[in-house]
């Protein structure tokens, strides 16, 4: 398909006088493109199918080169990246070297924060707009934050819009309510919007109302206060945005997101209202391609898919390969069967945590608390007090916002609550928000808490079943990848101990974690060269297994520690430390990770031989180490 008006489009000013049709032309356009990227990479599509209007109608009412928008989450990024000028190098988002699929201020003045987490569009949308009106009085910039429903509970949405309605901002929040997150929204907020898809068009100004309501007689205290019942009662039929009117925010909707000149008649209207207005906007996910409307939880981020020439029949390309995620998700199942004090919970991630059969299966035992990480840990700590043993089921890069629970309520508490850290370590083509690699470095510092690490599929089920009977907090990290088999006599899971898969005169390298076979594999590369190198796979982070790896440090040339995770503060930190304690001499080791900076985006196995960290970079490490070893 050829692209007219894309292809045209240097900038948002090229579409502020398209007519109507014009406008309808150009989201049938972006819907277009949107369906060649996933014709050959996984990426977000159902959500950036939902706001092609909403996307086109915030362009031509503000002037985003000079006002401010943030979208949250950034997945669905997509549309503005192309109305942002940035159609000629579509199709290379996701992969390395090209677009990113997130904001990326780096890429275009049009994209101000990296937005990968949810919930922070309101808090950064009034610092802007706070620290505008204080240095840019006279150019009057407009803040705009466009936040789906899914990401509405998070607790900072509430905290920025309390402060807010306090500083009495002119702020826009438009909430792009979808009844979607990845998965279905739940809880009580869900419910109350919607309730308001039932409610006719409110903009907070019915003069009539005010009127009628003002006009009530007070005949004492009795009678005031069923009035003011009866007031409330007249508000709530109105309209569905009670809560936040309540909450210092003039409500505005709904309003169809796909009704694009009705849209942007609301858009004008809000454009230049004083104070904090939230607009209401119903999206469908996966608006106009039928098949993701049936099914957005699979068309989120779907494996590469092909059209028929009916665009119609829609043949998803799915690997059979056992992931990571699903040998978790299927070992938490067994131990559910077994053990009913059992629970799992999770942050509006049960598709992307495999958890679908658990939570039809079990649902009085599984818990989805939403985007509300904090929590999801806090809520389990009070689980565990009880006697429960709950799971919390979180991508490692997103519990990092629970850092204080997970150190106050769970850590400091020594309750056994076990972490399941999902997409631990580099996460492909979503890039630095979304890559676990802190978690080693962020988990180990707490007194109480013992890291965990498989080196392969056949860990996962032993060191969750440790887990799950240890008197004590346990984390579990493991990647986004499918699950290598390393071929041996299994050794048995016992606190703290190393697994010694080989030994060898040379030097030694500890693998960490799911590298474990490529540091095999490095080391049968080293042995064609003529080196003799032994591999432990470490398995605990904390409590480290100081017999075997001193023994290491003693009695072979070089050691040296491989992580997907950054070396500051992490296992080969730790090892470092350990040894340092005990006055060992510390020359001949050498710790492998992610260096201080933020890997960008890419396919995962690009990434890992960028860093070094495939079988090839660590014999190229290895073989240096023993190079040096040989001159000391």
């Amino acid at each position: 398909m050829e692209f007219p008006k894309l292809s045209q489009i240097q900038s948002p000013r090229d579409i502020k006088d398209y007519s109507d049709q014009e406008s309808d032309e150009l989201a049938q356009e972006i819907r277009e493109a949107l369906y060649q990227v996933v014709s050959d990479r996984t990426a977000h599509f159902a959500s950036n199918l939902g706001v092609v209007e909403l996307c086109i109608g915030l362009h031509q009412i503000f002037d985003f080169s000079k006002d401010r928008l943030i979208w949250d989450t950034g997945h669905q990024i997509y549309p503005h990246k192309l109305v942002t000028g940035r159609f000629n190098e579509f199709t290379t988002i996701r992969h390395q070297g090209g677009l990113m699929g997130y904001p990326h201020p780096g890429e275009s003045p049009y994209d101000l924060f990296m937005t990968g987490h949810a919930g922070c569009s309101v808090s950064t949308t009034l610092g802007l707009k706070a620290a505008d009106d204080l240095l840019y009085p006279e150019d009057d910039r407009k803040s705009v934050a466009v936040i789906g429903d899914g990401a509405l509970p998070s607790g900072i949405v509430f905290e920025a819009m309390n402060n807010a309605a306090g500083l009495n901002k002119d702020m826009l929040v438009i909430l792009n309510d979808n009844k979607m997150g990845i998965c279905p929204r739940v809880g009580g907020l869900a419910s109350y919007l919607d309730k308001a898809r039932t409610a006719p068009f409110y903009n907070g100004l019915k003069k009539d109302v005010s009127w009628l309501l003002n006009k009530l007689p007070v005949l004492g205290e009795p009678v005031a206060e069923q009035l003011m019942h009866f007031k409330d009662a007249v508000k709530t039929y109105l309209h569905g945005g009670m809560l936040f009117e309540e909450m210092g925010f003039r409500y505005i909707g709904p309003v169809d997101g796909h009704d694009l000149p009705r849209l942007k008649e609301a858009l004008r209207m809000v454009k230049d209202v004083k104070g904090p207005v939230l607009l209401h906007v119903f999206t469908e996910k996966g608006h106009g391609f039928e098949p993701a409307c049936a099914d957005p939880v699979t068309f989120h981020s779907p494996a590469p898919f092909e059209r028929d020439e009916n665009n119609e029949i829609v043949p998803i390309k799915k690997s059979s390969s056992p992931a990571y995620t699903n040998i978790v998700s299927q070992t938490v199942y067994d131990r559910m069967e077994r053990d009913d004090k059992v629970v799992i919970m999770t942050a509006a991630m049960c598709a992307g945590n495999n958890l679908d059969k658990i939570r039809d299966d079990f649902p009085e035992r599984f818990f989805d608390v939403g985007i509300c990480e904090s929590h999801a840990v806090a809520f389990a700590a009070g689980m565990a007090k009880s006697g429960a043993r709950p799971i919390v089921d979180i991508y490692s890069t997103f519990l990092q916002r629970s850092f204080d629970q997970i150190f106050q309520e769970v850590a400091l508490q020594n309750l056994p609550v076990t972490f399941c850290m999902d997409r631990a370590g580099i996460c492909g083509p979503d890039g630095p928000t979304h890559h676990g690699v802190f978690d080693n470095s962020y988990m180990r510092i707490f007194p109480n808490m013992v890291v965990t690490a498989p080196g392969d599929a056949s860990d996962v089920a032993p060191l969750l079943d440790f887990a799950l009977t240890y008197d004590g907090p346990v984390s579990l990290r493991y990647p986004k990848c499918s699950a290598a088999t390393v071929e041996r006599q299994v050794a048995p899971i016992e606190l703290g101990k190393s697994e010694v898969y080989s030994s060898g005169a040379d030097g030694t390298i500890i693998a960490c974690g799911a590298l474990f076979p490529d540091c095999i594999e490095a080391a049968n590369l080293l042995k064609e060269k003529g080196l003799d190198v032994g591999v432990i796979n470490a398995r605990f982070i904390k409590p480290l297994d100081t017999e075997t790896i001193f023994k290491a440090l003693d009695e072979t040339g070089f050691v040296l520690t491989v992580e997907e995770n950054v070396i500051a503060g992490g296992f080969g930190s730790a090892v470092l430390e350990a040894a340092n304690g005990a006055g060992l001499r510390t020359g001949h080791l050498r710790c492998l990770g992610i260096p201080d900076e933020f890997v960008e985006h890419g396919d995962r196995a690009e990434l890992l031989s960028g860093l070094g960290l495939d079988a090839e970079g660590i014999a190229r490490a290895a073989e240096s180490m023993a190079g040096q070893n040989s001159l000391i």
